[in-house]
């Protein structure tokens, strides 16, 4: 599996890569313990790394290297493991990477490790020509071992999530999805516009919330052929992702699936994180299950094609997210606003895979959106303009500003049946004993989630969204 749940994430790379830096907050991001294995190996050994290199020589150096690093991918809980940057050429090591953990390399060229490390105390860091020929010969092994390769933060979290983010990587899944028996479920919008991205059996679905039907679902379920070892890929939107994902998650008791989101919605929220749905009449995601996806390839060149309507459906996920974030992310470039939202996401989810705790703070402004959603009979509504109007009630009662909400996606009061609204709230997920549970904002970046308000007031904020 492509993902780290319940697997070691362990950083490989050259001299002065940055392996400690970026495993310190990786692990931070992603609420994991750190291990640094050249610390580790110092404090085993009461050394420091240049003494115990010099004393004992590199052969017996490279051989108390390997044992720890073996002792760290077979022992103790899913960490960020820093490992030593030779550590590589021990054949026992490659192997227990392949086995036990999800392997990054943090890349950097010769030129900026030498610059880093030529006045340290690193001993193989003394002389340039030597230095720039080891690394040479490292870069092969270092490519054996990697299931990911980046220089940041933000590549390191989308790596442990199974995430491969790339612009143009639509015209390489074959390399990138998993070999196998493999089936697709498509939005048939997309087919029409990108074609069959790669060879298999193709199940088309309708657009939009069409897809997250019990309807749509048991026809897939009815077609499908694939075996337990099979795979089905899921080619569209966010309810394109999530029936295929549901799919995924109850035929045969649970296949793997792949995630190619072509929406902004899919590529910034809805495939990331593993919750799967359908609809019912009475409310929207009432049936589902957590099912992560095995990989999620991402494309940003996939949005050329988008409507101007879902573009803005997507932002508004996008606003939610800086607005958890406490950053203006709808500021960037679409393929950087893309990554860092995507990111956010996977890091949270990563801490909370199963919703138990701080992962309910991605439902901002989503309690009111699905209640109007539903009262609108899933039709007529987009969910961009539902969650817009979502995070106005949520910015209203926290008490904040709420020009990031009116000016980036200009939201309007809907027609629904005000009761049919109230209802769908009352049966939210996250009600608890009939009492309507929020997810507010203390200050931008600062959520608050399981907020019960007066009755009163979560009717009178329902009720400002709805026109008369």
């Amino acid at each position: 599996m492509a993902h780290t749940l319940g697997r070691h994430i362990a950083l490989i790379g050259f001299m002065g890569a940055g392996k400690t830096t970026l495993g310190a907050k990786a692990a931070e991001r992603l609420g994991r313990p750190f291990l640094d294995l050249d610390r580790e190996l110092e404090k085993s050994v009461g050394r420091s790394l240049p003494r115990i290199f010099e004393e004992l020589g590199e052969a017996q150096f490279r051989v108390l290297e390997a044992e720890k690093t073996l002792e760290a991918l077979s022992d103790g809980p899913p960490a960020v493991l820093s490992l030593g940057g030779g550590v590589v050429t021990s054949p026992q090591v490659r192997s227990a990477l392949r086995e036990d953990a999800l392997t990054v390399l943090i890349d950097v060229d010769a030129e900026t490790a030498w610059a880093r490390t030529r006045d340290s105390s690193r001993p193989l860091a003394r002389d340039e020509t030597r230095f720039k020929a080891l690394y040479a010969e490292r870069q092969p092994l270092y490519g054996e071992c990697a299931d990911a390769v980046t220089r940041d933060l933000d590549g390191v979290v989308l790596a442990a999530s199974g995430i491969q983010l790339e612009e143009g990587s639509i015209a390489r899944l074959d390399e990138l999805v998993p070999p196998g028996d493999r089936e697709l479920v498509a939005d048939a919008t997309v087919l029409g516009l990108h074609g069959i991205p790669l060879e298999a059996p193709v199940h088309a679905l309708r657009g939009r919330e069409d897809a997250k039907s019990l309807g749509a679902v048991e026809r897939i379920w009815r077609e499908l052929r694939l075996g337990r070892d099979g795979m089905i890929v899921a080619f569209g939107g966010g309810c394109t992702t999530d029936a295929a994902g549901f799919a995924a998650a109850t035929y045969l008791r649970g296949v793997p699936w792949v995630a190619l989101p072509t929406t902004l919605v899919g590529q910034v929220d809805a495939a990331i994180g593993g919750k799967t749905a359908v609809n019912l009449p009475e409310g929207k995601n009432l049936v589902g299950a957590f099912h992560w996806p095995l990989q999620t390839v991402i494309d940003p060149t996939l949005l050329e094609t988008l409507p101007e309507r879902e573009r803005r459906a997507g932002m508004a996920e996008v606003v939610k997210t800086g607005l958890l974030a406490g950053e203006p992310l709808w500021e960037l470039p679409l393929p950087e606003l893309v990554r860092r939202c995507a990111a956010f996401k996977a890091a949270v989810c990563l801490r909370d895979p199963h919703e138990h705790g701080e992962r309910a703070a991605l439902n901002l402004g989503h309690t009111f959106a699905h209640a109007l959603e539903s009262a609108a009979g899933y039709e007529g509504l987009g969910h961009g303009q539902a969650v817009a109007l979502g995070l106005l009630a949520a910015l209203r009662l926290s008490g904040l500003e709420t020009a990031a909400v009116d000016e980036v996606l200009e939201p309007r009061p809907v027609r629904v049946n005000r009761e049919a609204a109230w209802a769908a709230l009352a049966r939210d997920k996250k009600a608890r004993n009939g009492k309507t549970r929020l997810v507010l904002l203390e200050a931008p970046g600062a959520p608050v989630t399981g907020v019960e308000l007066p009755e009163a007031r979560v009717r009178a904020a329902l009720d400002e969204l709805i026109a008369d």
